[in-house]
């Protein structure tokens, strides 16, 4: 009997001020799992500068119902780690998710110093939501974020019981801090396992397509 290849489906959202550069990991991303035939939805979030909470959600509920795959990840980064966070609080995800990535996620101190993003602090959620959100839920950070003066290894990684990965050096995970190119995660997307570590990107800027 020949086994079907599973169908992967992957859905990336974006942060505060995200207009989706060409040059940002997400982007680059999104380009090499479309190469690799995944499923991949990368939209544009409405009034990144001045975001709203409750239409964020809506369009999360939106393009999650949408994505189609037997497999399916959602990787968030900066703001959008917390959008996640209220859309498990509030127990409203249209469908199953198999992987959840938190890149950078920012902490209140910082979210509620700027009132265009204060509304999206982090809610009350516990570890049975995120549990009941996705199969798996997982926090990659930098050591050194200014969005997360805490570490979010403290403020996010233990009190809600999740593997956190923190690389050394890498700020927010954005292209201020050279992110850019990232085979480790491009790695991590691509195996069958929750497991593999996802590292710092590689110190030199070659971008080699699988």
């Amino acid at each position: 009997m020949i086994k079907t290849p599973i169908e992967r489906g992957s859905l990336l959202l974006h942060g505060w001020q995200n207009r989706r550069p060409a040059g940002h990991w997400q982007h680059w991303l999104a380009d090499r799992l479309t190469d690799l035939g995944h499923q991949v939805s990368y939209p544009q979030l409405p009034d990144p500068d001045h975001p709203d909470l409750e239409q964020w959600l809506a369009e999360l509920h939106r393009h999650l119902a949408a994505l189609p795959g037997q497999d399916r990840t959602v990787i968030c980064h900066s703001l959008a780690c917390l959008l996640w966070l209220h859309a498990a609080a509030r127990q409203v995800l249209p469908i199953p998710v198999d992987r959840v990535l938190l890149v950078a996620p920012p902490s209140t101190s910082f979210v509620v110093q700027h009132a265009e993003i204060a509304a999206f602090a982090a809610p009350p959620v516990t570890a049975e939501q995120l549990s009941a959100a996705a199969k798996d839920t997982r926090i990659v950070a930098g050591d050194n974020d200014p969005c997360c003066p805490e570490g979010a290894a403290v403020h996010y990684g233990r009190p809600l019981g999740l593997r956190t990965d923190v690389l050394p050096g890498a700020g927010h995970l954005d292209l201020e801090a050279g992110y850019g190119p990232w085979p480790s995660l491009l790695d991590w997307c691509r195996s069958p396992s929750r497991d593999p570590a996802i590292a710092c990107r590689p110190g030199r800027a070659e971008d080699p397509r699988p």
